[in-house]
């Protein structure tokens, strides 16, 4: 059985980044679903964030990468979907301990407030770690939705 594509999606401050991190997925072998926004003209981000989180929903994709200027307006909007637990990162520590506790299904960054370097640490943080499960952890995840 091949894995799922992760789906991809940004509005213009995150295209650049999203692109970059397009092409660090690819490069380590994962498929990816890109929804846009294809360039830097100007989008609304709830646009975007709801899309990927239709393609959560629809089990098109189990895992996604959401890019904003700050992370926080598109991951509000694909957070509205109970399918998603979208969760801004902002270093390898957020990123780890949203998937140990949270189980996490969407990593979402923001361009404007994460360098690059970093943003490429957690989206291989966030890829890499495993939701333990656990009768705490798994208590409060069910709690969110």
């Amino acid at each position: 059985m091949t894995e799922k594509p992760i789906a991809i999606a940004a509005d213009h401050a995150g295209y650049e980044l999203k692109t970059l991190l397009g092409k660090e997925l690819e490069a380590a072998g994962f498929t990816v679903l890109d929804l846009g926004t294809y360039g830097p003209e100007s989008v609304d981000y709830p646009d975007f964030g709801v899309a990927l989180a239709q393609v959560i929903e629809l089990g098109k994709a189990d895992r996604g990468v959401l890019v904003c200027g700050t992370g926080i307006g598109i991951s509000i909007a694909a957070n509205r979907n109970p399918s998603v637990r979208a969760a801004l990162c902002h270093d390898e520590t957020t990123a780890r301990l949203a998937r140990e506790h949270n189980d996490a299904n969407v990593l979402a960054l923001g361009a404007r407030t994460t360098g690059v370097d970093v943003a490429k640490a957690c989206l291989e943080t966030f890829l890499k770690t495993d939701f333990p499960g656990g009768e705490r952890h798994e208590r409060r995840v069910g709690k969110l939705g």
